[in-house]
């Protein structure tokens, strides 16, 4: 905002109280109840009966544009639903009832109106009104349509600004909404059980990632933001006797902000006793199928130039081959002075020089070359530290992610539940711990002593709001309502 705009804008804030002060005179500008009979979808739908019988009804809503020609003023009302034309005229609210809304009455103020339809000389259907009453003073001015809200941030900053002005983007959230809804009800429909896990835990598990680190004062501990939806915590559900739940929910991850990543986000998890990883890429397919068809009506998608249809082949692509003939390294047998110089002739910056970096990170420049949809399979050990190893090589696991768009849109595998073999890998965490590796997982022994109790075989799968991303193309931060930033700066 240059220094005339900001002038204008504290003119016009001034105007708005002088304003104010005069309605409060007489008036209550902030009232707390209304006489709404109708949504303004509602009016609309229903037209041409309260049209013909002149029936009164009242709505609600904000002002979004207002012109006055006289003894006469056409203003557009916007309520969640929709929008309508109102026509205020002297004749009918009188002169003095005129002149205060010509007077005191600006766009962004919200309104009660009572009136009857009509339809104009130009045929638009519009309500002639009766009555008004001031629901709430707007003391600032709405921004441009046209000009207003250009700049990135500032329309984050002032998102309810941007979803009043913004259809499409309202759109999104609808949608958005569907998406989480039809996953729910699919789970539910298949016999999933829905429920809450802990957001404070004593040790992050389920994922590796940097972890938010608060303090609990009664306990005296530091506790950490979960990472995932409740991995560790359904996975002991198996083990009471659970068959199917789920949990959609908030994850927190103390990791760098890109298009594809945002440190708070939803996620969905479930875990299905007495079944595999093969199971859980038919029902995986299944619900994004289901996603595609009742949240968007198709299957067919276009993210970031990728074209995809969801209703293709699902092709099985094996970790270790793919990386083999796109980079050529062997990420089994390589050492890691071959990885890094490989990475180095690619032009890839990789974090941490430990084998389990080093191999994910050739991968991720190798999934860039992969529209999907696909599935990668057989992920080696090092990388997969809470799935099952496969019985004929034990160096690779039962694990699967869906590819989408050049990116991993989901992960599942069949749950690790030998306590023997889960202690080592937690141990094998540890010491990358202890070298410094921040996103390494923590051991949670206390899952270990419940693998020790006994846990069925278990397929676990999830995925995060970045599928919703994908699938509208924006990046993943457009798709949240209220994203973090940081403070705006005052001074």
């Amino acid at each position: 905002m240059d220094h005339k705009e900001e002038k204008s804008e504290v003119s016009e804030r001034l105007d708005r109280l002088n304003k104010l002060e005069k309605i409060q005179e007489t008036s209550n500008a902030y009232p707390s109840k209304t006489k709404k009979t109708n949504s303004i979808k509602d009016v609309l739908d229903n037209f041409l009966e309260l049209e013909k019988e002149k029936k009164e009804i009242t709505i609600t809503g904000r002002l979004l544009s207002l012109r006055t020609h006289g003894n006469l003023s056409f203003a557009n009302i916007k309520d969640s639903s929709h929008s309508i034309q109102l026509a205020f005229s002297k004749n009918e609210l009188g002169a003095d009832g005129y002149k205060s809304f010509v007077k005191l009455i600006d766009m962004a103020d919200f309104l009660e109106v009572s009136g009857v339809c009509f339809v104009t000389h130009k045929g638009e259907n519009s309500i002639l009104v009766k009555s008004y009453n001031l629901l709430s003073k707007a003391l600032l001015p709405l921004p441009d349509k046209w000009h207003g809200l250009k700049d990135e941030e500032e329309r984050l900053r002032k998102r309810y600004l941007d979803l009043l002005l913004n259809d499409e983007l309202r759109d999104i959230f609808i949608k958005k909404s569907k998406f989480w809804q039809v996953t729910r009800d699919f789970l539910i429909k298949k016999g999933f059980f829905e429920v809450e896990t802990p957001i404070l835990e004593t040790t992050t598990g389920g994922a590796e990632a940097r972890p938010f680190k608060t303090h609990h004062n009664d306990f005296d501990l530091n506790v950490y933001l979960r990472i995932s939806v409740g991995e560790l915590w359904q996975k002991r559900l198996m083990a009471a006797g659970f068959e199917k739940t789920f949990e959609i929910g908030r994850v927190f991850r103390n990791e760098g902000s890109s298009p594809d990543h945002l440190q708070e986000f939803t996620n969905m998890e479930f875990y299905w006793a007495y079944a595999n990883y093969e199971d859980g890429m038919e029902l995986s397919q299944e619900l994004y199928r289901e996603i595609a068809v009742q949240v968007f009506g198709t299957t067919k998608f276009n993210t970031r130039g990728y074209e995809y249809d969801l209703n293709d082949e699902w092709k099985k692509i094996d970790y270790r081959d793919e990386v083999l003939k796109q980079t050529g390294i062997d990420i089994l047998s390589a050492k890691e002075s071959e990885m890094k110089a490989k990475l180095d002739e690619l032009k890839v910056k990789y974090d941490g020089d430990n084998r389990e970096r080093l191999m994910d990170t050739l991968w991720k420049f190798c999934r860039k070359n992969i529209a999907g949809p696909a599935f990668l399979i057989n992920h080696p050990k090092i990388v997969s530290p809470l799935a099952k190893a496969k019985e004929d090589d034990p160096e690779l696991t039962e694990r699967f992610q869906i590819i989408i768009a050049g990116s991993e849109i989901g992960n599942g595998y069949s749950e690790l539940n030998n306590p023997v073999e889960q202690r080592k890998r937690f141990e094998e965490q540890q010491k990358l711990i202890d070298r410094g590796d921040d996103e390494a997982m923590m051991p949670d022994w206390e899952f270990v002593e419940m693998l020790e109790h006994g846990m069925p075989p278990t397929c676990g799968f999830g995925f995060g709001e970045r599928l919703f991303a994908f699938l509208v193309d924006k990046p993943v931060r457009e798709t949240t309502l209220f994203p973090l930033l940081k403070p705006k700066n005052n001074d």
